[in-house]
């Protein structure tokens, strides 16, 4: 598969049951959804609790993903500080059919310029498959270095950034150190902010919830030719008013979708107080959509 090909990929969540276990059924259902609204999936990122997720669990998620034999491609999330755990987890995703990383910036250590270098040039030296960075500072609490980026730019597996700082600004720095990679925004809110400064396409969270429309929403925001934008800014805003992914599987659960709004600890579904905004949100992004897809 071309991954150019795909301008939104969706931060997939991980269904549980109450049991804590994989929720296999719910699963499936997603990727269908996906499957049908033609967005690439990218499983166990921050949306995906991969940081939350026993080694066993995630290789779970992994083998049950592609036994689905999706037709879009598969992103799996490489994320942490532990060097020689991220390095076994790459090891065993080398046997499977994958189609792409993504490595985000060490959490908690902070590292700078040369330490991130060291971290993703290794980690990339390891694979056989395109390599999208992702900055998050929020998360990270460390933001993905400018130079690192020009550092390994001529790098073969080095394909995209995933920039989720909230600055369009900042994007137009890394698609200059990057030397022309493919640069995708981070923000569901800001899509158009990025399009208009070179972003490609989207990695969402707000995929999850509106599939289909949030698919149109990205080509709405690269053909500069967004309407409403407002009703886009305030739904995806909805989808952080706890911790994500605790909204988005809320609302899926609520619709249906899933069978259970579980999470995995230290997130918790009562930590979403009123789920009203989530459900107006929802109505008026299918609003949206019927008037202008």
């Amino acid at each position: 598969m071309n991954l150019n090909d795909y301008s939104l990929w969706t931060a997939l969540i991980t269904p549980l049951k109450p049991s804590l276990t994989l929720d296999e059924n719910s699963l499936a259902n997603l990727i269908k959804e996906q499957e049908q609204a033609k967005n690439g999936l990218l499983i166990l990122g921050s949306t995906g609790e991969a940081l939350n997720l026993s080694l066993e669990m995630k290789k779970q998620i992994v083998e049950f993903t592609l036994e689905q034999k999706p037709k879009v491609p598969v992103m799996v999330g490489v994320g942490g500080h532990d060097l020689p755990a991220q390095m076994k987890w790459i090891q065993w995703l080398e046997t499977k059919n994958i189609d792409a990383y993504l490595m985000v910036t060490p959490i908690y250590a902070k590292p700078g310029t040369f330490g991130q270098y060291e971290w993703f040039n290794t980690l990339m030296n390891q694979v056989s498959k395109p390599v999208m960075l992702y900055n998050v500072p929020g998360r990270a609490a460390k933001e993905l270095s400018y130079k690192t980026v020009e550092m390994l730019k001529e790098h073969p597996q080095f394909w995209a950034i995933k920039e989720a700082s909230g600055s369009p600004q900042k994007m137009k720095t890394y698609l200059d150190a990057s030397g022309g990679k493919k640069l995708y925004c981070g923000d569901d809110p800001l899509m158009q902010e990025f399009a208009q400064v070179g972003a490609c396409g989207l990695v969402s969270v707000a995929a999850n919830t509106w599939p289909k429309e949030t698919h149109l929403y990205v080509q709405k925001c690269l053909q500069n030719k967004l309407e409403e934008k407002e009703t886009w800014v305030n739904a995806a805003k909805a989808l952080f008013v706890a911790s994500n992914p605790v909204p988005a599987k809320a609302l899926l659960c609520l619709e249906e979708r899933i069978a259970h709004d579980t999470m995995m600890p230290p997130l918790s579904r009562r930590d979403l107080t009123d789920i009203q905004l989530l459900k107006n949100s929802s109505n008026n992004i299918q609003t949206w959509y019927n008037k202008y897809k």
